[in-house]
């Protein structure tokens, strides 16, 4: 990528993996070094319900990748609803720990009511909450949040800053089902997309609320492709690759 290509670029949606942590963080830095990305924003992540013990691992090692990387990430706090110790991870990793957004993956649905304190509190601290969200035809698990679940949340807390990833995984279904919430971002990340999907999503929300993820470690120029080749202006390009993330995450730091 030469300097006349060159974009601001904010990926929401990158991974450090508890069986992989220091070559996953090796690799992402090396993909901000050769993509030009200006931030990265980690969800650590483990297995589908994670122990209280390998959440404060997972989160630990976020907190230090931040520290070792600063220029480059940012992080979430991954939580499990079914933790009793949940609300006081996710004010201690906020206050004390610097993190910006919280995810959740697939340990409940999103709209489980173990999981309204979650967004009680990040309407507070007016953090974003990243929700993994995925239809599929076969091999669904067993909690795994779509696009109807977001719906419910993002209804049921109109103030919560809610980003629904991977486009639900079937567009067809997910922006649907969220269309019309306005509290609810949407990413593409993943390598699994055709374009017909991001032009379907901006179709049906506008490009207001769509931020760029990626899903890395994996493809990076699939997703940054698929914005590049959208029919929409280069401002609105602008705005999915950094300005969306950059006015959605108040806490954030950047050069």
């Amino acid at each position: 990528m030469n300097s006349v290509e060159r974009r601001k670029v904010i990926d929401v949606h990158v991974h450090i993996w508890l069986s992989r942590i220091e070559n996953d963080i090796k690799e992402l830095v090396k993909a901000s070094e050769v993509y030009g990305i200006d931030k990265m924003l980690i969800s650590p992540l483990s297995g589908y319900d994670p122990s209280v013990e390998e959440l404060q691992t997972l989160n630990d090692h976020a907190t230090d990748a931040v520290k070792r990387y600063p220029d480059i990430f940012d992080a979430y706090v991954y939580l499990n609803p079914r933790h009793d110790n949940m609300v006081d991870v996710l004010r201690r990793e906020i206050e004390d720990k610097g993190k910006v957004g919280v995810k959740l993956w697939v340990a409940t649905f999103c709209d489980d009511p173990r999981a309204y304190p979650v967004y009680e509190e990040c309407i507070k601290y007016d953090v974003p909450v990243l929700l993994h969200s995925f239809v599929k035809t076969v091999g669904q698990l067993e909690n795994e949040t779509r696009g109807n679940h977001v719906h419910n949340i993002a209804q049921r807390y109109p103030e919560a800053k809610i980003i629904m990833a991977h486009l639900g995984a079937n567009c067809y279904h997910g922006i649907r089902a969220i269309r019309n919430d306005k509290n609810v971002w949407v990413d593409p990340c993943g390598s699994i997309y055709r374009q017909d999907d991001l032009d379907y999503t901006i179709r049906q929300i506008g490009t207001d609320r769509i931020l760029y993820g990626t899903d890395m470690p994996g493809s990076y120029n699939t997703n940054y492709g698929q914005v590049l080749e959208a029919e929409i202006s280069e401002d609105k390009k602008d705005d999915i690759l950094y300005n969306n993330a950059a006015k959605l995450f108040t806490k954030m730091s950047l050069k």
